[in-house]
C-alpha cells in the first residue's frame, strides 16, 4: 500500500464520521506539495460555501501561506455568518500545515 492509497483510506474513515450542514459545514483541508487548499462544504445540498487557498499567495514559506488561507477561511465564513464548523482533516495528520491552517482558522474566530 502506497502513500496515496493509505490516506485514501484513512479519508474514507474519517468522512464516515464527520457530515457538514448549512449551519456546520464540514472545513475540508488538502494539502498538496506546492500548495494548501480550504473549503467550507454543505453536504446536505452539496454546495461549497466558501474556499481558499495559497496559490495566488506568492511570498512566505508554505507554513506562513497556510496561516493566510487559516485566516481568509474564517473571514469568508464570518461574511456568511457561519461562526461553527466540523474539521476535515482530509486523511492527513494533524500537524504542520494542516495544523498551523486549523489554529489560525480558530484564532479568526472559527470555532471547531
Amino acid at each position: 500500500m502506497n502513500k496515496q492509497e493509505k490516506r485514501n483510506r484513512l479519508k474514507k474513515k474519517i468522512r464516515a464520521k464527520i457530515f457538514g450542514t448549512s449551519e456546520k459545514p464540514r472545513l475540508s483541508v488538502f494539502r498538496s506539495n506546492k500548495f494548501i487548499y480550504a473549503e467550507l462544504i454543505d453536504d446536505q445540498n452539496g454546495v461549497t460555501l466558501a474556499s481558499a487557498s495559497d496559490i495566488k499567495i506568492k511570498k512566505g514559506t508554505k507554513k506562513e501561506r497556510a496561516q493566510e488561507v487559516g485566516k481568509k477561511i474564517a473571514l469568508d465564513a464570518s461574511a456568511k455568518k457561519i461562526s461553527k464548523a466540523v474539521f476535515d482533516r482530509g486523511g492527513f495528520k494533524y500537524m504542520g500545515r494542516i495544523q498551523i491552517l486549523a489554529e489560525q482558522a480558530r484564532k479568526s474566530g472559527l470555532k471547531f
